[in-house]
């Protein structure tokens, strides 16, 4: 949800085909689809996200971005272990937004779980939008 959101944001901006946005699970397994109530819910939002296909975190797809973001600080805290060249790109969501909160990830929860999620990341994302932007520019690689 967080990339679907991020990419509707960003497809907004003048600079949207200078950006390159994925989403990838610190515990996900290659290959899965979208939870249904997620791609419910998106769609709902206007977005479809019914194509998405889960992907783990590699060192092979870190170093592509520029910044990497998190939706819990426990994700942010084990990739900068992990991933220790790229503890300057990591951050949390909520950071980007001046907020510590965790965004917990609504999966086996009801609708309302997820529609909870997709209005905090809509949220979060739309007021650190321009400081997403600002982390990314300053980073050595291009996009995001």
């Amino acid at each position: 949800m967080a990339e679907a959101i991020l990419k509707h944001l960003v497809s907004e901006r003048s600079d949207a085909s200078q950006w390159h946005i994925e989403s990838a699970g610190t515990w996900a397994v290659d290959g899965s689809q979208a939870a249904i109530l997620s791609q419910y819910v998106m769609q709902t939002m206007g977005m479809d996200i019914s194509e998405h296909h889960s992907q783990p975190v590699s060192y092979d797809l870190l170093q592509h971005f520029d910044l990497i973001l998190t939706m819990e600080n426990q994700h942010k805290e084990g990739l900068s272990i992990e991933y220790a060249g790229y503890k300057d790109r990591i951050f949390t969501l909520g950071e980007m937004a001046g907020s510590h909160e965790d965004i917990k990830d609504p999966i086996g929860g009801e609708l309302a779980d997820y529609e909870r999620t997709a209005q905090k990341l809509e949220q979060i994302l739309s007021q650190g939008l321009n400081r997403i932007a600002q982390l990314a520019s300053a980073q050595p690689n291009t996009g995001t």
